[in-house]
């Protein structure tokens, strides 16, 4: 088992120097949310077994090239203008590693009409991060937590169990932060009780993040079933890439 913070300050030394940041893929024009322009980062502090880019996220050191917030900046909203998309993002892996190249890229994004998606684990979001976070007026985020209960984020992610309440704190920071987000829960390896457990402790953090809680499952591209049987994993509920229900697009 492994401390996501103490891995997370372990690739920031390989993934960031300075204001840069490795990525694998610059551009591509995504379906999500009724389409949205992406660029895809190198690093991410979680080792979910379910994750679609763990080539990339296992070798940091060989992959990617980095470059500049500007270059980000540029590439994505290149992207927008030639499809006409008003949705700007960072995938591939965590984009809130290397905070300064992130915070650049959202001050430039604030300079335009477009909205910016942070999808992020959560796990490095702390009260002072939600602080920063507040000031970006095109900025929401979405925390996309690894399971229900400490048990099952250690089991999907390999993690130490007591690293889920970081999740959770992130959905108490962002909300008295007043940032605009929204939690997503990966649900394709729960039990109908834990689910009902997980949305009684949101009610907690606050009454609103249940009706504002996203569903999560499995899509099970090659890879990620090939891991998943390696691992023993059987999820209860999972989509082929191409039988992706359209609500969860």
């Amino acid at each position: 088992m492994y401390d996501p913070l103490e891995l997370a300050a372990k690739l920031e030394n390989i993934v960031v120097q300075g204001d840069l940041r490795k990525y694998y893929r610059l551009i591509r024009k995504d379906r999500w949310y009724g389409g949205i322009c992406t660029s895809d980062c190198v690093g991410c502090n979680l080792r979910c077994v379910f994750c679609w880019s763990r080539k990339v996220r296992e070798s940091p050191q060989e992959s990617g090239t980095f470059y500049a917030p500007q270059d980000i900046f540029q590439a994505l909203t290149k992207c927008a203008k030639r499809y006409n998309i008003g949705q700007l993002r960072i995938s591939g892996n965590e984009p809130t590693i290397g905070k300064a190249h992130l915070f650049e890229v959202l001050k430039l994004i604030d300079t335009t009409p477009y909205r910016f998606i942070l999808e992020t684990n959560g796990t490095l979001i702390d009260k002072d991060y939600a602080e920063e976070l507040a000031k970006f007026k095109n900025l929401h985020v979405r925390v996309s937590i690894k399971g229900t209960n400490p048990q099952e984020f250690s089991r999907l992610s390999g993690a130490y169990p007591e690293s889920y309440q970081l999740q959770l704190n992130a959905l108490k920071n962002l909300s008295e932060e007043r940032v605009s987000f929204h939690p997503a829960i990966m649900l394709s390896f729960s039990t109908l009780q834990d689910i009902k457990q997980f949305k009684s402790a949101l009610r907690e953090i606050h009454p609103s993040l249940e009706n504002s809680l996203e569903e999560e499952y499995v899509f099970l591209y090659p890879q990620v079933a090939k891991q998943l049987k390696k691992a023993g994993i059987k999820p209860t509920i999972s989509y082929g890439p191409r039988n992706i229900p359209e609500e969860l697009i």
